[in-house]
């Protein structure tokens, strides 16, 4: 009696990220099987539905959009007005990583992560047994230069908003923004960051008030001196970077930049599901 053997299936989840979008162009003729999938929270920028249309006309492949049922203003008020941060990621739990595990299923998945060789992050990913996750950037020894470089030959390119100063993929509110990405979505798309605004406020249910930006709010930070201070403080990390470091890409720069004091590696703050 032959059994015939369980069918593997091959997922990439897109991020709007340059690594995760680099990745799906590396591996585009290596496994011709391979599903691509977006997790929309349905707050994204603009420019990451574009980037996500090249990628697809790149790949010749449609990018099936996962929908949370329940969108992010559900969860709001499912947790009680609490705007989520890195102690409370409940966003990455229940509008990305939820939606991915239930189209798995219970299938055998490899699921291929965007993680480069030059990092040193973990990140919250499935831990379900059927889903097994591989990395074919820190397999091949690749870093940030091969990505960037994949991304060029490709003509996909950068992501489009890395063109006005953001470093990351995420939605137009994502808690993981630097101070000075707070300050360019603001000249940016002046309507989203309103709407970002609008979630700080007191919960009528409980009176909690969070912010999306540590130690401020988005009205305080929206003062024009408030702006200002922050763009010279900007500035002046970036030439501390040039006085200090030779021989880097433009976007190493003017990422280790926006880090601030914040943190001496932005990127291992972010989350794996949302942001490479």
């Amino acid at each position: 009696m032959t059994v015939e053997k369980k069918r593997v299936r091959h997922i990439l989840s897109l991020s709007g990220g340059k690594d995760s979008a680099a990745l799906a162009l590396f591996m585009r003729d290596k496994v011709p099987e391979m599903e691509y999938i977006f997790s929309d929270t349905r707050k994204e920028l603009p420019e990451t539905y574009e980037f996500l249309d090249k990628i697809s006309n790149y790949l010749g492949k449609p990018v099936t959009r996962l929908n949370a049922d329940l969108g992010f203003d559900h969860w709001y008020e499912m947790y009680g007005g609490m705007i989520p941060s890195n102690h409370r990621r409940w966003c990455t739990r229940a509008l990305k990583l939820k939606p991915f595990e239930q189209y798995c299923g219970n299938d055998e998945v490899i699921n291929y992560v965007g993680l480069r060789a030059d990092e040193n992050r973990s990140g919250y990913i499935s831990h379900k047994p059927n889903i097994k996750a591989v990395y074919p950037f820190i397999d091949a020894g690749l870093v940030l230069r091969d990505i960037e470089e994949i991304l060029r030959v490709s003509g996909v390119g950068m992501p489009p908003y890395t063109k006005w100063g953001r470093t990351r993929s995420g939605c137009y509110f994502c808690f993981y923004q630097q101070k000075i990405e707070w300050v360019r979505l603001k000249e940016t798309h002046p309507d989203l960051y309103e709407k970002a605004k609008e979630y700080e406020r007191p919960y009528e249910k409980t009176g909690n008030f969070f912010t999306w930006s540590q130690g401020e709010s988005l009205a305080e930070l929206e003062q024009p001196a408030r702006m200002e201070q922050i763009r010279t403080e900007h500035i002046i990390r970036v030439q501390r970077k040039i006085e200090r470091r030779e021989n880097v890409t433009l976007l190493e720069l003017f990422k280790d930049a926006d880090t601030g004091e914040e943190s001496d590696d932005d990127d291992d703050q972010g989350c794996l599901v949302c942001q490479l």
